[in-house]
């Protein structure tokens, strides 16, 4: 079965989330995926909020740059998460955007180093182990968890590059594929984190692949699409994105889980007029169309 979800996109302002979080709770939504977008809305804050107001849906942050954050404090706030949300919280880590973390004074020499060490501590601290590590970025003595999660909790890397995919299958438990991956990328980033799964000997171990979906539906939706595709320097890729109504949505979904997707989480256009209906449309309209 083919999970499915909706973004929450940061170009709305915050206290637009309640309302949009238990629409996608009352209407049957698997997912809801929130974003930790330089200069916008923090993951953790949010997602705490969209759990508290919601029952079922599960959320998502994806994805949460290392860069700005001590893998202390990552693994304290997803540890909180969910023993207070059993099940129900998804957090991803990444590279985050280079140019913003340069902003900021958090720009990493080697980004894979670093994510590379806040993987295997932020991994090692949620098992409820103590650690000791002297990395390159990742400094840690003595450090364990007063409140490690009650289960196993899974950690998904962001990925685009050869290399972050591989790293993305040694070690982390999942990938997030951003909206500018085709169902053939989807097939080569499977590729190349199964080699990075081997290499690390975890072709065993499950590896969720979510995938975002650029999606827009409505009378101006093709319009609205290509506008955001040409923003993004994507409008020359074949087959990125989808417009029209539920019928051809479930089959973009479809043609990325034949490709090797777990998750497809529909991404709004960022001018999309009524977030509210769009949540309607992919849980209600798009979801009993997707095997």
């Amino acid at each position: 079965m083919t999970g499915l979800g909706a973004v929450f996109r940061p170009q709305l302002p915050p206290e637009r989330l309640r309302a949009v979080a238990r629409l996608a709770d009352e209407s049957g939504l698997d997912e809801l995926w929130l974003w930790e977008d330089c200069f916008r809305e923090g993951g953790i804050s949010t997602a705490a909020a969209a759990l508290a107001w919601t029952e079922r849906v599960r959320v998502g942050v994806g994805l949460l740059p290392v860069p700005l954050r001590n893998v202390a404090i990552t693994a304290m706030e997803t540890a909180a998460l969910h023993r207070m949300f059993p099940g129900r919280a998804i957090v991803a880590v990444g590279h985050g955007v280079q140019d913003w973390m340069g902003q900021v004074g958090a720009r990493a020499e080697s980004p894979i180093t670093l994510l590379r060490e806040h993987l295997h501590a932020l991994r090692t601290l949620l098992r409820g182990e103590r650690l000791t590590t002297t990395g390159r970025y990742v400094r840690l003595d003595d450090v364990a968890l007063d409140w490690p999660p009650a289960t196993p909790v899974p950690v998904l890397a962001g990925a685009t590059g050869p290399r972050t995919l591989r790293l993305s299958g040694e070690a982390a438990d999942g990938t997030v594929l951003t909206a500018s991956t085709p169902p053939d990328g989807v097939r080569r980033a499977r590729g190349l984190i199964d080699e990075g799964r081997e290499s690390a000997g975890r072709t065993a171990d499950p590896h969720e692949i979510v995938v975002y979906l650029l999606t827009a539906t409505g009378p101006d939706a093709t319009a609205r699409l290509r506008a955001e595709l040409t923003a993004e320097g994507d409008a020359s890729v074949p087959d990125l994105g989808v417009a029209g109504d539920a019928g051809t949505v479930a089959k973009a979904v479809e043609r990325l889980a034949e490709a090797g997707a777990d998750t497809v989480i529909l991404q709004p256009t960022a001018d999309e007029p009524d977030p509210e209906a769009f949540v309607r449309f992919v849980a209600q309209d798009v979801s009993p169309l997707v095997p």
